[in-house]
């Protein structure tokens, strides 16, 4: 299954422009609560990668909140994890794309910024 990647600059591109932005973290709450992405027009969600890999057996995702009309970006640490469950997602019809490179990528590019 090809599941779209968008790297950070095209996310801080959306982010200035005051796109709506959906992102999906899969990090452990610690994790996500040390740091996350954050922008005035993000909506964020913090949904454990094991709850979505559960999917594959459960159906339901038990955070209904997630759109499925809408792009969710997934992302994790460093992309791996955010992949299988932008897979898992997809096969359940949501839209979703992934952040090349995860939170690590991301902080380097804000460096550059």
């Amino acid at each position: 299954m090809n599941i779209k990647v968008i790297t950070p600059g095209e996310l801080f591109q959306k982010m200035n422009a005051q796109e709506k932005v959906i992102l999906l973290d899969v990090r452990a709450e610690e994790k996500y609560h040390d740091f996350h992405i954050v922008g005035s027009n993000v909506d964020s969600y913090n949904i454990h990668k094991e709850e979505i890999f559960n999917l594959e057996e459960t159906e339901n995702l038990a955070n209904e909140s997630l759109p499925k009309d809408k792009e969710i970006i997934v992302t994790c640490t460093t992309g791996n994890s955010a992949t299988k469950c932008a897979n898992v997602l997809s096969a359940h019809n949501y839209n979703v794309a992934v952040l090349e490179g995860g939170i690590t990528a991301w902080t380097e590019y804000l460096k550059t910024k």
